[in-house]
C-alpha cells in the first residue's frame, strides 16, 4: 500500500504492480477502439489504472479500472472448461485485511473491476458494488463457453451462482446470484456507462442483468446519455426518483408490479408458439391479451409471488385487489371468470425474473364467495413455465 495519487487525484489505496504493461496497453487500445480519444493514461506500474477519455460527442468519461489477468491454465480440482482470474495486489500478508475499492466522491468517474483475457481478446466485468471490498488472494472463474460467446457476439451477459467462501461466510448477493458481463474491447465505453448507471442507481443483480441485456445491441458508443422524460418533468435525477419510490411502500409495490409486467411482456413477445401480445393499461381490466399461434386467446393477469413459501415449500401468489368497494366486501376478490391465466413473477422468492402460469379455472375459490378466487393461491406442479403449454 502506498499513500500517493493517481492522475493527481486521491482514489484510495494504490498498489505497485509489475509485468502488467500488456494489460495497461490493452485497456488503452480498448478505449480508442470503443470510440474514445485518450486524454490521460496513468502509470502502468500502478493499480488501479486511470483513463481519461473524450468522445466525438464531447462527452468525457473518467475510468478507474482494477485490471486482473485471466488465464487458461489447467487448475487442479477445477473443471477443464474454465478460465481463471486472480485478485492479487499488494503483499500476501496484506490480503488478510480489507481492500476497499476506490470511488470518486463526486460521482463523476466510474470504477470498474475487470478481468482481461488477452488470449481471447475479451474483458470480463465484475459487479463493482458486490466486489467491494476486493477479497484479495482469491480467484474468480468463468466458463470458456461464456468467453467464446462474448468473443463471437461482442457482448454477453449471464448470471453466476454466488456463494460464501474463505474470505466471507455469506454470499455477496442476497439472491446468491451475480450478473457477469463479458465484452469485446470496442464495447469498453458501453460497459463504463453500464457500470456508472448501475453504481449510481445501486442496481441489484437482477436489475443489473436487465440493464446489461438491454445494451447487447447498443447502437453507438458515441451516443451521449440523455435524461429520461420523467427526470425532466419531475426536475429530479433518476437516483432521486428511485429514492422516493424506495422510501414509500405503496409506490414500491406499484413499481414492482409494473416491472414484473415489463419483464413478462419482454419474455412473451416473439416467444415460440405466441402470435401476439397486447399489454392493456385499463382500470379493472386484466394486464394482457395474448393469442397463440393456433388462435387460442388468453386474458392474462400478472402478479408478484410472495417472498415467503408455504409450509410445504411451495411458492404462493396473492390474487386479490388492494381494497374493496364500499359496502361490497366481495369486490376485493377477483371474479373467477375475470381472466384466464395468472402469470406469477418469481422474482421476490428467487431473485430471478421468471414466471409460472396457472389457469384460473383450476384455482381455489373463496370460501365465502364461490364465484371469486381465493386471495392466496399455491403455485403447484400444475403451473407451467411456458404459457403455450396451457390449454383450455
Amino acid at each position: 500500500m502506498e499513500d500517493e495519487l493517481v492522475a493527481r487525484r486521491a482514489f484510495g489505496e494504490v498498489y505497485r504492480v509489475q509485468n502488467r504493461t500488456d494489460l495497461h496497453d490493452f485497456l488503452a487500445h480498448a478505449a480508442e477502439a470503443s470510440g474514445g480519444r485518450l486524454l490521460y493514461v496513468s502509470d502502468p506500474g500502478r493499480a488501479p489504472i486511470y483513463l481519461g477519455v473524450q468522445l466525438d460527442s464531447d462527452e468525457r468519461i473518467g475510468m478507474l479500472i482494477y485490471p486482473f489477468r485471466i488465464t487458461h491454465n489447467t487448475i487442479t480440482n477445477r473443471p477443464d472448461d474454465e478460465v481463471r482470474g486472480q485478485l492479487r495486489y499488494g503483499s500476501e500478508a496484506s490480503w488478510k485485511r480489507e481492500h476497499p475499492v476506490g470511488r470518486d466522491i463526486a460521482g463523476v468517474d466510474v470504477t470498474m473491476i475487470l478481468g482481461i483475457d488477452l488470449t481471447a481478446g475479451v474483458l470480463l466485468g465484475l459487479d463493482a458494488n458486490l466486489w467491494d471490498p476486493l477479497p484479495m488472494g482469491i480467484s474468480f472463474y468463468a466458463k470458456t463457453a461464456e468467453i467464446e460467446q462474448a468473443r463471437e457476439h461482442g457482448w454477453h451477459v449471464w448470471e453466476k451462482v454466488n456463494r460464501g467462501g474463505n474470505k466471507r461466510a455469506e454470499a455477496r448477493s442476497p439472491t446468491h446470484l451475480e450478473t457477469v458481463v463479458a465484452f469485446a474491447p470496442d464495447r469498453l465505453i458501453d460497459y463504463a456507462r453500464l457500470e456508472r448507471r448501475a453504481t449510481a442507481l445501486r442496481l441489484d443483480p437482477p436489475l443489473r442483468f436487465s440493464a446489461a441485456a438491454a445494451m447487447a445491441d447498443h447502437a453507438s458508443p458515441d451516443e451521449p446519455q440523455r435524461r429520461h422524460v420523467l427526470e425532466e418533468q419531475f426536475a429530479l435525477t433518476s437516483e432521486q426518483i428511485l429514492d422516493i419510490i424506495g422510501g414509500r411502500n405503496r409506490l414500491s409495490v406499484a413499481v414492482r408490479g409494473g416491472v414484473a409486467e415489463y419483464h413478462l411482456e419482454q419474455q412473451l413477445t416473439g416467444a415460440p408458439g405466441i402470435a401476439s401480445v397486447q399489454r392493456l393499461d385499463v382500470d379493472a381490466m386484466h394486464d394482457f391479451n395474448l393469442t397463440l399461434d393456433d388462435g387460442t386467446f388468453f386474458r392474462v393477469e400478472c402478479k408478484n409471488a410472495s417472498p415467503k413459501t408455504s409450509a410445504g415449500g411451495a411458492f404462493k401468489v396473492e390474487v386479490q385487489k388492494t381494497r374493496a368497494s364500499k359496502g361490497d366486501p366481495a369486490s376485493r376478490f377477483y371474479a373467477a371468470d375475470g381472466f384466464d391465466v395468472v402469470a406469477a413473477c418469481l422474482f421476490s422468492p428467487t431473485g430471478r425474473w421468471e414466471f409460472r402460469f396457472g389457469r384460473t379455472a383450476d384455482m381455489a375459490r373463496h370460501k365465502s364467495f364461490p364465484d371469486r378466487l381465493a386471495p392466496v393461491q399455491s403455485i403447484t406442479d400444475d403451473w407451467v413455465d411456458n404459457l403455450p403449454a396451457i390449454r383450455r
